[in-house]
């Protein structure tokens, strides 16, 4: 026992250490991401909704490829294929300067583009269920779309779509292991080097696991406490009535 626990301490031959720091890369990858990707995931959302025809069916495009593409593919395909398109523009600039997409910045453009595919179903639904009647209100009251958006429209659709945004958030924490094998040191990262060096891959992966518990633990109770004071006003009112 005082083998596996001296390989998983924050001595000098322990991981501990490297866990630790793979699991703040995780948690700031996951959070970069989510801000991105949820407000690219509105856009689509309302562009599902515009009267043109164009914005729809960018909007059914961009959903359809990136909800069926595997996370892995685009995340190798913005690694890969970004960096060769920025290179290949910097030559035809007469620039011979060699660029390599870090890491970080890939993950973070990769998950995030496929969130904004899943949560703009979400937001999609959301809006669905705000009744048209309160935008025309807002527009007899002389709001322009943009106000009555902001002002009205919005809050309402972050009570509905919250319990929805937040399963994306718990699926954004686990893609995030996707990023190792682009050599960001994450959480899986540094598991599958303690295992190529201890040889216990039992007890390096079961330590990834429960970090990775312990993320989605915390969140699942930081949504439902999110959860339960947005609909606080809500059902104040439905009580009321």
């Amino acid at each position: 026992m005082d083998y596996y626990l001296s390989l998983i301490s924050f001595g000098p031959h322990g991981w501990g250490r490297p866990f630790l720091e793979g699991a703040f890369v995780t948690l700031s990858l996951a959070v970069a991401t989510l801000p991105f990707g949820l407000t690219l995931g509105l856009a689509i959302a309302l562009m599902q909704r515009s009267h043109r025809r164009f914005a729809r069916g960018f909007a059914t495009v961009y959903t359809t490829v990136f909800r069926g593409a595997p996370e892995l593919l685009t995340l190798y395909i913005i690694y890969f294929g970004l960096s060769l398109g920025v290179q290949s523009a910097l030559k035809s600039l007469g620039f011979s300067t060699q660029f390599d997409m870090p890491p970080f910045l890939a993950g973070m453009i990769a998950l995030g583009l496929v969130l904004a595919a899943f949560s703009s179903e979400v937001w999609v639904g959301a809006l669905n269920a705000i009744p048209r009647g309160q935008r025309e209100a807002a527009a007899a009251l002389g709001l322009h779309r943009a106000q009555a958006f902001r002002l009205i429209v919005f809050p309402q659709i972050m009570r509905i779509a919250l319990p929805g945004l937040g399963n994306n958030w718990m699926v954004l924490l686990k893609e995030t292991s996707l990023v190792s094998v682009i050599t960001l040191p994450d959480i899986m990262f540094y598991a599958m080097r303690a295992n190529v060096v201890t040889k216990e891959p039992f007890l390096m992966f079961g330590v990834a696991s429960l970090i990775y518990l312990a993320f989605s633990i915390i969140s699942a109770v930081g949504f439902g406490v999110l959860e339960a004071r947005s609909n606080r006003g809500h059902a104040m009112h439905g009580a009321a009535r």
